[in-house]
């Protein structure tokens, strides 16, 4: 059976192929399937993964467990450790967390018993010294951080500063460009920190196809190009 083909339902609870309950089951709760083909579940026994004919994975049994990325899932214990387990539900390193995230080229973020953001390797080492009150996933192999004055910064896969410059908040990198804060409000830097227009927005949207949706300071909506210009000013509604 191929995962792919499988459907959960709107309330999280049934799959179904075609419309049709393919276990026969209704779950507590239950998450998508993910690649290889495996799915989070809960009923009444606990929460675990179940493969794609219904059986379960392993026999343990989580108060909470997510899908799983690169063969590894986030799970939480009765004691409300946060660890991650490999296919076989063997942990993959020994240490707790206070939270943890998923696995993202190769690296994961995770938050420790002191709030302490921080990303480790596949064996749970940390893959820099520094410490951070937030750290997101890394994508394309840059990662935003926020340090503990406030300030948010882009760092590379071995943690180092990647250009300089702090912000009030940032984006990941998509395309090229990123999304950025400075006091004024909202814009868009390359990967050298520099914005490449003057323009500051009070929201906007990562480029898509060239073009980005925006809002400026009093409220109107509009599109610019990589540059800036704005391309098509949207009707505002009543």
């Amino acid at each position: 059976m191929d995962y792919k083909e499988i459907i959960l339902d709107d309330n999280g609870k049934i799959f179904t192929i075609n419309e049709k309950n393919i276990y026969n089951k209704s779950f507590i709760e239950a998450l998508k399937f993910h690649e290889p083909g495996l799915a989070p579940v809960c009923d009444e026994t606990g929460w675990y993964h179940i493969k794609t004919d219904g059986s379960p994975l392993y026999s343990e049994r989580y108060k909470r467990c997510f899908g799983y990325y690169y063969g590894i899932a986030a799970v939480i214990d009765s004691s409300n450790n946060w660890f991650h387990i490999d296919t076989k539900s063997i942990r993959v390193y020994e240490q707790n967390y206070k939270w943890s995230g998923n696995y993202q080229e190769d690296v994961c973020t995770v938050r420790d018993s002191s709030d302490n953001y921080f990303h480790i390797d596949k064996k749970g080492n940390k893959i820099y010294s520094d410490l951070y009150s937030y750290a997101g996933d890394f994508k394309d192999s840059y990662a935003c951080v926020r340090l503990q004055n406030g300030y948010f910064k882009h760092i590379d896969l071995n943690g180092k500063d990647l250009n300089g410059h702090l912000y009030k908040d940032l984006g990941v990198f998509h395309k090229n460009f990123a999304t950025a804060k400075d006091n004024i409000g909202w814009f868009h830097i390359d990967k050298l920190g520099n914005n490449i227009y003057q323009e500051r927005y009070l929201m906007i949207e990562p480029f898509y196809n060239g073009f980005a949706l925006v809002e400026d300071l009093s409220g109107n909506k509009k599109v610019i190009d990589e540059k800036g210009v704005v391309t098509l000013t949207l009707t505002t509604t009543p």
